[in-house]
């Protein structure tokens, strides 16, 4: 059994800063990609960022600039540092990790989900 727990959002002004974590835990033998998607009411859940075992990232092209991705793959965690936060941010923000288990080999696992709220 995997769970990937998130933690980190909130109400923040236009502006401000906010980090989001999310740690996975269970049986895993390894994490290939781990990000984060994010989706507004009424539209479809996209991605914000994500990152590879090896460090390589992209980005959703608003973000770019404003937002920063980065995992400590000791700790089975995925950060994300998101600065110059707009209300157009606002969304409950999914973390997501591509990763290995002995029982259902690679698969797509999903987060609870953290909202976001940023207020004009």
């Amino acid at each position: 059994q995997v769970q990937l727990v998130e933690s980190g959002g909130g109400l923040v002004q236009a502006g401000g800063s906010l980090r989001l974590s999310c740690a996975a835990s269970g049986s895993i033998a390894s994490i290939n990609f781990m990000g984060w998607y994010r989706q507004a009411p009424g539209k479809q859940r996209d991605l914000v960022a994500r990152i590879s075992s090896g460090g390589s990232t992209n980005y959703e092209d608003s973000v770019k600039g404003r937002f920063t991705i980065s995992r400590d793959n000791a700790k089975n965690t995925v950060y994300l540092q998101m600065n110059s936060l707009k209300p157009e941010d606002t969304a409950v923000y999914y973390c997501n990790a591509v990763l290995f288990t002995t029982f259902r080999g690679f698969d797509n696992y999903w987060g609870q989900g953290t909202q976001v709220t940023v207020s004009s």
